[in-house]
């Protein structure tokens, strides 16, 4: 247990201090090959959607055990071999797990580029961190879709990892990535997705319902210890009011709370492969949305993500010591 407290602390301290090395192999981009070779030769269109649906069921069992059972594999020789050499593979795959650096960076890149009134560059780094479609968004419209990316992501890309590595180690913390995953690649409900992402859309859902709404509620207290730019009362407000206005069960738990901490009108209108979405606002235009609203929604971020911390090793340790 201790050796797992010690990983899960150096995973998250890698994780804040270098993110994801791009020049690295990554686990999370060798299951994305894996999706994406499986649905290429799954995803046939002349079947029925219930042949669709089972193919997707198989989709969804082969990315979930093949990397768990590698990662078993790995992680049961690494500790058989040495207890600190076990520590610390599994401190490396915590960190790849977390994407809360990531997060961090790509926003601030979005925010210098709003700054220096480069719209164009500001579309192009937007684009790299959201699924619409960004060619006619202006300074405001960049804006809110980078917060709304940053609250979202707050839970499915950092908290929900992090509980799961918390519970289960580096082994669950990769089985809830590879859904996730699957769900970032096939969970969409369009025409050519609808039947072979059905279940990883599913699943994804039940793996992240617990994790949006802790998360959420984190997030509000987190806002109460922020500073004047917070209010963690409206966001409580907002977060009764808005925490089902999207598709998504579990989407618009922290977009919601996000809104409400900052006074800002989020979701809306949006498109997405050249077709509008009309998606319900969430939060109230208190004031404008501006540029400095990238960094007070990565400060919520960055604090929910320690605060969470903070508990997942309390209740680590509590069970050490068989007080719970």
């Amino acid at each position: 247990m201790y050796y797992h407290m010690s990983a899960l602390a150096l995973g998250l301290i890698l994780d804040l201090i270098i993110g994801d090395p791009h020049n690295m192999p990554h686990p999370i981009r060798w299951i994305g090959r894996l999706i994406g070779f499986l649905e290429r030769h799954l995803n046939d269109h002349n079947r029925s959607g219930r042949i669709l649906r089972i193919r997707g069921l198989l989709i969804v069992i082969i990315v979930i055990t093949l990397p768990a059972a590698i990662c078993a594999v790995v992680m049961i020789a690494s500790y058989r071999l040495n207890m600190y050499v076990g520590m610390a593979i599994e401190a490396v795959i915590t960190c790849y797990m977390l994407a809360c650096r990531s997060l961090y960076n790509e926003s601030m890149k979005v925010y210098k580029t709003l700054n220096d009134d480069d719209i164009d560059a500001s579309r192009k780094a937007v684009s790299m961190i959201v699924g619409r479609d960004t060619e006619s968004l202006d300074k405001q419209g960049i804006t809110r879709a980078t917060v709304e990316t940053i609250a979202e992501n707050t839970s499915d890309g950092v908290i929900a990892p992090l509980l799961y590595m918390a519970i289960g180690g580096p082994i669950l913390g990769l089985i809830y990535k590879s859904v996730n995953t699957m769900d970032s690649m096939i969970g969409y409900k369009d025409e050519k997705y609808r039947d072979i992402g059905f279940f990883a859309a599913k699943l994804d859902d039940v793996l992240n319902f617990l994790p949006a709404r802790l998360s959420a509620v984190i997030m509000i207290a987190s806002a109460a210890i922020s500073g004047r730019d917070y209010s963690a009362s409206y966001a409580a407000k907002i977060y009764r009011r808005d925490r089902y206005k999207h598709a998504s069960p579990n989407s618009a738990h922290c977009e919601s709370v996000c809104s409400g901490a900052l006074g800002i009108r989020l979701a809306g209108p949006a498109s997405y492969f050249g077709k509008t979405v009309d998606k319900q606002y969430i939060g109230d235009a208190l004031r404008e949305i501006e540029n400095r609203d990238i960094v007070r929604t990565n400060r919520l971020m960055i604090l929910t993500t320690m605060i969470t911390f903070i508990i997942c090793e309390l209740l680590l340790w509590l069970m050490a010591m068989r007080i719970v």
